[in-house]
């Protein structure tokens, strides 16, 4: 019989999902969005929550209910080169394509640019280079610095966070209500906020490192797949009621600002002038080596991972040292475009994976119904693919599209896709794909589920 779990486990496994996805991202892109979003907080808030928060919880049930032993085995039920190619992008995503550079560029945004007071490429440069040579020296060495940053830098970490968002209750800078929302957020801010909880990465992440904390479900006495599931499941809730309020008390403390501040470039630069104003300098000083330690501390994980996973997916190709050096220093070169260069042209990648990192969650959580067989995934997958490589398209920054010429493309393609307004294009193609995986499905004699 299965082992039952105390509240203190509940409580240690619901801490360690709250670390594996709690980063930089998670604290610059809700408060953005309040400033943007104004007194269309509400709407947005919840859109962001559900990519933002739920859908990392059902990636990590989706992971344990189909008994896959992580991100390739679970792309393998479409078929084993779709696995090569979505595991690799998805690492590179969330690795030294745009979460890595991300770890140095945040930092260097909260507490460099207010200290010289201007952004200077050398300065980032400089920056960058000395924050990855950190990275490489602990990843390529194993050291006591994950244990040490993650019980105590984190802690205070959050509770600077816990005053610094308390003191914009007590004292708020201006009314929710009364700023007026701008873009998107002005006709569409659920759907707004919706696809702006893309950018946590997330989704993405609970697929890569879901079988961290089904291992250590199981390494704590719980065997069968149901009970995994079940334990996961509730360990999740207590770290998605967590990130949940964060995410709402960041986008509150964003949309209140802007009674004194204007809309900034990026969110980094706006938690800085929140601290600075509640705290003064010291409060800016504080906050920055925070966030420092913290993104330190996640870029090691994910050159870490990075590297172990290339190195099981390519083997007697490079050995993870090798692996751990190209991607820091792929990492580093990426951190030198800044942040908010970054983060415009992650958004294309991540309006492609998403789709189909969300369908392949959803198809995986009821893929009981049909053995879990590849012909459903197949054509879920395949009908989702299109609107996927459109929708990344369309988010490509406005001078790259210009320079393509890709102005009348879009136009007519969106024309002919349902909900290409909103950025939900993805929706019905992938409902009709479904559809059809099942029928085919129900006609085969065979149902048994289908090798890769």
């Amino acid at each position: 019989m299965d082992k039952k779990f105390t509240m203190k486990e509940y409580v240690v496994l619901a801490s360690l999902l709250f670390g594996l996805f709690f980063g930089a991202g998670n604290l610059i892109f809700p408060a953005l969005m309040g400033q943007m979003a104004g007194s269309h907080t509400a709407a947005a808030t919840f859109g962001f929550i559900i990519t933002g928060v739920g859908l990392p919880l059902l990636g990590i049930i989706a992971i344990s209910l189909s008994r896959s032993e992580g991100l390739y085995d679970l792309g393998c039920k479409v078929s084993r080169p779709y696995s090569l190619f979505f595991t690799c992008l998805l690492y590179l995503t969330i690795g030294p394509f745009f979460a890595l550079p991300r770890t140095a560029t945040v930092p260097y945004s909260v507490g460099v640019v207010p200290a010289v007071g201007k952004d200077s490429p050398v300065v980032l440069g400089v920056f960058s280079l000395c924050f990855f040579a950190a990275v490489l020296f602990f990843a390529l060495r194993p050291s006591n610095i994950l244990t040490n940053v993650g019980k105590i830098i984190n802690p205070l970490f959050l509770a600077f966070l816990a005053v610094l968002v308390v003191m914009c209750f007590v004292k708020p800078m201006g009314s929710v209500s009364s700023s007026a929302p701008t873009g998107e957020y002005v006709a569409h801010p659920f759907f707004r906020g919706f696809l702006e909880g893309y950018n946590t990465m997330d989704a993405l992440a609970s697929l890569a490192f879901g079988i961290i904390i089904i291992n250590a479900v199981r390494n704590l006495g719980v065997k069968e797949p149901k009970n995994i599931a079940k334990s996961t499941a509730l360990a999740g809730v207590g770290c998605a009621v967590l990130m949940a309020v964060i995410y709402l008390a960041l986008v509150v403390a964003g949309a209140q600002s802007r009674g004194i501040f204007e809309v900034q470039p990026d969110g980094g630069t706006l938690l800085n002038k929140l601290a600075s104003h509640y705290f003064g300098g010291v409060g800016g000083v504080f906050l920055a080596l925070m966030i420092t330690l913290a993104c330190l501390k996640t870029a090691i994980g994910l050159v870490t991972a990075c590297a172990e996973t290339f190195g099981e997916m390519f083997p007697n190709k490079l050995s993870y040292k090798a692996w751990a050096v190209v991607f820091t220093l792929i990492s580093f070169t990426f951190a030198n475009f800044g942040l908010v260069k970054i983060i415009a042209y992650s958004v294309p990648v991540l309006m492609f994976l998403y789709p189909l990192t969300i369908v392949i969650i959803l198809v995986s959580l009821i893929g009981g119904l049909f053995n879990y067989h590849s012909t459903v995934y197949r054509w879920s997958i395949g009908f989702t693919m299109v609107p996927a490589l459109f929708d990344g398209i369309k988010s490509l920054p406005p001078a790259t599209v210009s320079a393509l010429h890709l102005e009348g493309f879009i136009k007519s393609v969106g024309g002919f896709l349902p909900l290409s307004d909103i950025g939900m294009d993805w929706v019905v193609p992938a409902v009709v794909g479904f559809v059809v995986g099942l029928v085919l499905y129900a006609l085969k004699s065979d149902k048994g589920q289908a090798a890769a």
